[in-house]
């Protein structure tokens, strides 16, 4: 009698034993609104093989590109309430949640992508990723997409060639105002809703990234394209506060360093597919690329030149004046 219990008592702890060495994975789920050929869907991917390789059996990570499990409207909603643990919405979705995040869609601010990262890398754009912990939004990291191009049914060469236009924008009080600033209507819609849009002529041009426009085939709705790069489409990698320092030790700083290593990566990849994808759309024939002489951005600038005034006060004078120092090499 007295084997049998201990049989069952050893069999009992082995049970228990083994059913805590096996317990369930942490899932994480990655959602976001672009296909998997642009820098955000690379990036995606390459933290789900990491994260797996390097913690089977404690991390597994779902990957939902194209808007698949939460379109623009829904993902943050999402994110704060845990049906989501990873986003990686452009920089223009958090004025909501921090008012000095509209830094990153001021026009003509940045010269380029390494200003940009110079900024990123600096104490002030290390600051804005915890910004907004007390709503409970963390973020881990920066990732390039890169700098933004108009595309519209008619040649932009000058400002006064965007008049009376209907311009699709993301929900954002700056990019309201830069398109407002050229006498253009800008017009809020969704990513995954653009492509209708300029099909249907509910609006007649965007701004975007060449690889978003080639990933989403704007190219067969817009007949002209002018390279302006005239703002910056970042992502900030967030995740839900509570649910991040909730993660055991091990873990969160195992996919803290990941992260590290696939932002590297994403970066390094960004120009290198926004140029591939303009060749793709030049390649296609439907559309015309317009490249600006100096003096024709110059003017461009020029006119959206009074949206930083508008927004200093809200954003920052010194906060500005550090991303614009971002650019001396």
């Amino acid at each position: 009698m007295l084997k049998t219990t201990a049989k069952a008592l050893v069999c009992a702890i082995s049970l228990t034993v083994a059913g805590f060495v096996q317990a369930d994975p942490v899932v994480i789920k990655f959602a976001h609104v672009v296909a998997d050929n642009t820098p955000k869907g690379q990036g995606a991917l390459m933290f789900k093989k990491l994260a797996e390789e390097r913690l089977p059996g404690k991390v597994k990570v779902e990957v939902y590109p194209n808007s698949s499990l939460f379109g623009d409207g829904k993902e943050m909603e999402a994110l704060l309430i845990g049906d989501v643990q990873l986003l990686a919405p452009s920089l223009a979705k958090f004025e909501h949640y921090s008012k000095s995040m509209q830094i990153y869609d001021l026009p003509f601010l940045f010269d380029d992508l390494a200003a940009a990262d110079r900024f990123q890398s600096s104490p002030q754009g290390k600051a804005l990723l915890t910004s907004m912990e007390d709503k409970n939004i963390t973020g881990l990291a920066y990732w390039h997409n890169g700098t933004k191009q108009l595309s519209a049914n008619k040649p932009l060469r000058e400002p006064s060639d965007a008049r009376g236009l209907k311009f699709r924008v993301q929900a954002s009080a700056v990019l309201d105002e830069q398109f407002k600033a050229v006498r253009a209507n800008p017009r809020k819609m969704s990513f995954a809703e653009v492509y209708q849009g300029l099909q249907t002529g509910v609006v007649n041009g965007t701004e975007n990234t060449w690889s978003n426009y080639e990933s989403q085939k704007v190219h067969e709705v817009q007949k002209y394209m002018t390279e302006s790069d005239h703002g910056l489409i970042d992502y900030m990698v967030i995740t839900n506060t509570k649910f991040w320092k909730g993660l055991p030790d091990d873990v969160r700083s195992e996919l803290e360093a990941i992260m590290a290593e696939v932002t590297v990566e994403v970066n390094r990849q960004a120009d290198e597919l926004n140029q591939k994808a303009k060749q793709a759309i030049a390649a296609a024939g439907t559309t015309e690329i317009i490249e600006l002489t100096p003096e024709q951005r110059a003017k461009w600038r020029e006119a959206m030149q009074p949206v930083w005034k508008k927004f200093e006060n809200e954003i920052g004078v010194d906060l500005i004046k550090a991303a614009e120092a971002s650019n001396q090499r």
